[in-house]
């Protein structure tokens, strides 16, 4: 017996999964950083960018690019050793915080809005380009790492400070992910303080990738401090609690559970030391 033919129209191969919009990331997490005052926690984490320079050995005269600047931590380091600075960022009120400090201070440094992700810059135009847990939050990592590298001459160095996911900042970031789940297919920031990630980003373009493990310390007179002055002016946390509205009880309470935790000096006063890598690529 002859089988009927089906005249059923054969289904259509599934559409690939969409990717997420890393577009729309990047706009929600640049209105973030430009929420708050995120210069009132960075003026605190200056010795990074003092320390960053060292290791980079800053030598004056040199043309440096500070990516992701905030509020000039790393640019204001590199221009008291003299050199050339470009300080930039994606939000101008930051960059404006950094220009009066450096008018303060008398340093001459070049102030300019740009996307980490597509910097305005000739291929070898600088001698070094420095972040400070800047260029991390980038949501394009791959593209921000190929920029860094464009832009910085051959011999020369590519300089970073980056939480990683263990210490304390990335607990943070991890805490209110656990509240507000990211985009699915969006990678963490805290990638970027991995060595194995580091490599994969910007091994192809390197001669030398050198890390080091390094510790900042988070100093306010309690839990209840660190919590007011961070939901107050550090973007990414304000922004949390704003869109979490009457859940935000939840997070506080696991917020303050990880300050307990990470806290060394007990009931006495609040000091976190929060883990980084410090990062020196020299450019092939």
């Amino acid at each position: 017996m002859n089988s009927p033919v089906s005249n059923l129209t054969p289904p259509a191969p599934a559409a690939p999964a969409a990717g997420p919009d890393l577009a729309a990331v990047k706009q929600k997490q640049q209105a973030a950083w430009s929420s708050g005052d995120y210069a009132v926690v960075g003026t605190t984490l200056q010795i990074v960018g003092e320390a960053l320079c060292e290791a980079a050995d800053v030598l004056t005269g040199e043309s440096v690019l500070d990516v992701a600047a905030g509020n000039g931590n790393a640019t204001l380091a590199a221009a008291r050793r003299g050199a050339n600075v470009v300080s930039t960022d994606y939000v101008g009120g930051l960059l404006e915080r950094g220009r009066s400090r450096a008018e303060a201070e008398g340093l001459s440094v070049t102030f300019e809005i740009a996307d980490a992700e597509a910097l305005p810059y000739a291929d070898g135009q600088f001698d070094l380009v420095l972040s400070t847990f800047g260029v991390m939050f980038t949501p394009h990592q791959d593209k921000a790492a190929a920029e860094m590298l464009r832009v910085c001459r051959s011999g020369g160095r590519i300089a970073l400070a980056n939480w990683t996911p263990d210490g304390f900042i990335g607990q943070v970031f991890k805490t209110i992910g656990k509240h507000l789940p990211p985009p699915a297919g969006v990678q963490s920031p805290a990638l970027w303080g991995t060595e194995p990630h580091l490599q994969a980003l910007c091994g192809a373009g390197a001669s030398e990738i050198r890390c080091t493990k390094r510790q900042f310390s988070f100093r306010y007179r309690s839990a209840a401090h660190w919590l007011e002055v961070f939901r107050t002016w550090y973007g990414p946390v304000h922004k949390a609690f704003l869109a979490l509205g009457d859940k935000g009880p939840a997070l506080e309470s696991d917020l303050l559970a990880l300050l307990a935790r990470f806290n060394t000096r007990g009931e006495a006063s609040l000091v976190i030391p929060s883990d980084y890598l410090e990062i020196v690529i020299t450019r092939q």
